[in-house]
């Protein structure tokens, strides 16, 4: 990236209103950056605020940090916000390929709908192709449907104007929702709580969390009178609360009192190996796509693996590794989830948000219990037999 003249100036010059992304989408494009994929050329580009130039995701220039970047869907946006074109790569001259170009201009079509929501007739129409190969182009480009994708922008244009403390029923017409029962309907899916909850941070929220002593360090698990909402694991019992409330700043969060609740000490036990089929309820915040992987990953019998194409193959989206991935990185309810047992197809344990050492454990420990049962059930069958 060639650093034009100018370009040093203070970050604060430039808009901080980059295109609305949903953040499984932002993912998919930082990765795209950190990768220098060329097929992404076209359908985003993305500027660095440290800089002030906008370039496009093959642009061979130093790969930023994530944190600087601000995502685009075209050249102008990016000048509208302040950012000035990359002489390396020539962002403003990109001339896009006949997929990426289509699944811009279906993506546009989502975003400016009056409704929020295009039909998928209407969508095939912008398009030029039937609407059954819209929506399989759009899932192996986007890795969501294009129903997911204007789900998603809602979603996050109702954030926006929450946290901007833009009253409910606003916000909600401003985000396209045809009616506040419709909004209702999805707010636990998209926000994990009431619109006016998460507008107010998670005031009125009531969170319980228990740090407790494990195999594997300190393990932080979150509840609310639903379910389990997070469980994290780590060393050092103030970052875990921190990122606790982090996520909800003004929640009433409080540490719970006296022992460890049920749920608590069933966390505990299964990481002491002592109790290998954990089947607790969980109240998180997910998309439809989470939802069936996390579910998927729950079926996984302990002491087993999958790999990442596997799990695909189970959710009859064969291609949608990656996707799948993207599912396991994200999980916010470690071990009552257990992405720890999904692996590479080489047989490597691919990444862990708490370690690779601590994954390996758990596998390792799952295995032996595993194998013990299997030698009792064995044992109890023969003597049945004689």
């Amino acid at each position: 990236m060639v650093k034009a003249e100018g370009a040093s100036r203070s970050v604060k010059t430039l808009s901080s209103a980059p295109s609305v992304f949903p953040a499984s989408l932002r993912r998919k494009f930082l990765a795209a950056v950190a990768s220098r994929d060329a097929q992404s050329d076209g359908v985003f580009v993305y500027g660095v605020r440290t800089t002030g130039i906008y370039c496009r995701p093959s642009c061979a220039s130093r790969r930023p940090n994530a944190k600087h970047v601000a995502l685009f869907a075209l050249p102008e946006e990016a000048e509208r916000a302040g950012f000035r074109p990359c002489r390396r790569c020539h962002p403003q001259r990109e001339r896009r390929d006949a997929q990426a170009e289509m699944i811009r201009r279906v993506c546009r079509e989502i975003e400016t709908s009056e409704e929020g929501r295009a039909g998928l007739r209407r969508l095939a129409a912008v398009a030029g192709l039937s609407a059954a190969h819209l929506q399989r182009t759009f899932r192996k480009a986007m890795g969501i449907t294009p129903r997911q994708y204007a789900d998603a922008i809602r979603g996050a244009r109702l954030k926006s104007s929450l946290r901007k403390e833009t009253d409910v029923t606003t916000a909600l017409y401003e985000a396209g929702y045809g009616s506040a029962s419709r909004l209702y309907e999805q707010s636990n899916a998209q926000l994990g709580m009431t619109p006016g909850t998460y507008g107010r941070g998670g005031r009125g929220m009531n969170i319980s969390y228990t740090i407790a002593d494990s195999v594997l360090g300190r393990v932080l698990v979150a509840e609310t009178s639903r379910g389990i909402s997070a469980v994290s694991l780590g060393e050092n019992d103030a970052r875990l609360t921190a990122a606790l409330r982090e996520e909800y700043p003004h929640a009433e969060i409080r540490r719970g009192s006296g022992e460890h609740s049920e749920w608590v000490r069933a966390i505990v036990r299964h990481l002491a190996g002592l109790n290998p089929h954990l089947d607790l309820p969980t109240d998180v915040a997910a998309t439809a796509f989470q939802r069936r992987v996390w579910e998927a990953l729950r079926a996984i019998p302990p002491g087993t693996t999958r790999t990442y194409s596997e799990m695909a193959r189970v959710l009859g989206r064969p291609k949608a590794t990656r996707a799948v991935a993207r599912a396991c990185a994200t999980n916010p309810a470690a071990i009552v989830v257990p992405c720890h047992r999904v692996v590479r197809k080489d047989g490597s344990l691919g990444g862990y948000r708490w370690g690779l050492k601590r994954k390996e454990q758990l596998l390792r420990q799952e295995q032996a219990v595993s194998t013990q049962e299997k030698g009792s059930a064995k044992a109890r069958k023969t003597a049945a037999g004689n």
